[in-house]
């Protein structure tokens, strides 16, 4: 079904508004770590973070955008809380930081997961994610991604992809990697900023993702609005229940006993 969409390669002015938005969004959030304003957006407001509190998964577009139209491109914003009980923060940063082991935590999204270098809190990262909306992607994503100690039991996370490869016949022996930044433009960047704060007996997550996609041509929106539309709040609330569930002190208790391939 690919073929019936055209081919997009990411144009210079697609990055440049793309990198803009996130100037901006950047700066807004080092206030918040900072200070001013509450550290957690779920905190923001009483209702939404009650629900957490309650154990429910609130995802929202940030400040309740649709996706940001740029040249060719189209940016989404989102952003989800959790929380987590009977787990501590020491250890929701041991399971975010064993990217071996990525791909039995968050399959089937994430197919395959690599450490392939660490210094201190930096980590340079490869995923190779599974994107399923109506048609099938693969991707193979590069990442760089930094932990900061926030102060008390106060952790935060960025991380950026460094190169976003389609790959065709993926799991094949001919399959091929595409150059980054071409192919169809379901995903070109991916940048994640996540928030932990360890109280009430747990843990509560947050992560904000923001994305660029190509844009939606004409008399395609049903094959590609699914994937760049929707996908973003699938794949946020996924990570979310995923993490939590490898938190879980039943999981982690019976992941700590089996024997882990490596």
């Amino acid at each position: 079904m690919s073929q019936a969409v055209s081919v997009a390669q990411l144009k210079p002015p697609t990055v440049e508004a793309f990198e803009a938005y996130v100037r901006e969004a950047e700066a807004a959030m080092d206030l918040t770590l900072h200070g001013s304003g509450p550290f957690l957006w779920s905190e923001a407001s009483a209702a939404r973070a009650e629900q957490v509190r309650q154990g429910k998964i609130v995802a929202e577009r940030w400040l309740g955008k649709e996706p940001v139209k740029v040249p060719d491109g189209l940016i989404h914003d989102w952003i989800g809380a959790a929380y987590a009980a009977g787990t501590t923060v020491a250890a929701t940063l041991a399971l975010l930081q064993d990217y071996d082991h990525h791909k039995d935590v968050y399959k089937p999204e994430v197919i395959d997961s690599k450490l392939i270098s660490r210094s201190g809190d930096d980590f340079k990262i490869f995923l190779r994610l599974l994107k399923k909306k109506i048609i099938t992607v693969v991707l193979d994503t590069d990442h760089d991604v930094h932990y900061a100690d926030c102060g008390g039991t106060r952790w935060s996370c960025r991380s950026y992809t460094t190169r976003i490869a389609e790959v065709e016949d993926a799991g094949k022996p001919g399959e091929k990697a595409l150059p980054p930044d071409a192919g169809y433009g379901y995903l070109w960047r991916l940048y994640s900023y996540w928030r932990f704060e360890e109280r009430d007996g747990g843990v509560y997550l947050e992560c904000r993702a923001i994305s660029l996609s190509r844009d939606i041509p004409k008399g395609l929106a049903w094959i590609i609005e699914p994937i760049i539309g929707k996908l973003p709040r699938e794949s946020l609330i996924n990570t979310l229940k995923a993490t939590c569930r490898a938190l879980s002190p039943e999981v982690a208790a019976a992941s700590s006993r089996a024997p882990r391939a490596t």
